[in-house]
């Protein structure tokens, strides 16, 4: 079964600029703002990884992950990235915590496949215990939301077209 696109805000926050996936969906599903287009669903999973493992169970087309990348470049500098398989490694999973790599690895253990992948980071500047983006990393939150909308209306132009429904005759 094909489900669309997935968006998925994933970070802490109360450290800091991990929040900034949540953030960048709140802004995307915010008061104001132009519903995406149908088939796309946006999710804040925070740091509730075995839930978006479990979503993706679903059989989305694609996945947009939105998240901070630390070991960028200059804090609030966005990158997107295609990841798939082989850019994963493995990684040990924890049920109880959010790290993307980990999830999106070991989603054949649960019967899943990896979905056509992208990743919305942003480099942080602060992510010690604390609630609230850096100047830097808040002022990319427009920026990015831009992004994956563009990056939904790509996927979503990219992918197949539903089949007809067959009629069956007796």
């Amino acid at each position: 079964m094909s489900c669309g696109v997935l968006v998925a805000g994933v970070g802490n926050l109360f450290l800091g600029d991990d929040g900034f996936g949540p953030e960048v969906v709140r802004r995307l599903t915010g008061p104001g703002e132009p519903p995406l287009p149908d088939g796309v669903r946006v999710v804040d999973y925070g740091i509730r990884g075995m839930h978006l493992a479990y979503d993706l169970l679903d059989g989305y087309d694609a996945l947009v992950l939105v998240d901070a990348c630390p070991g960028g470049g200059a804090p609030g500098e966005l990158t997107v990235l295609e990841v798939g398989p082989d850019d994963l490694g493995t990684g040990e999973f924890d049920a109880h915590g959010m790290n993307p790599v980990s999830v999106l690895a070991n989603l054949g253990q649960l019967g899943g496949t990896l979905p056509h992948t992208h990743v919305v980071g942003c480099t942080p500047a602060d992510v010690e215990e604390g609630i609230g983006l850096s100047e830097a990393v808040a002022a990319a939150v427009p920026e990015a939301a831009a992004e994956v909308r563009a990056l939904v209306r790509r996927l979503l132009a990219a992918a197949p077209a539903p089949e007809p429904a067959r009629t069956r005759r007796s």
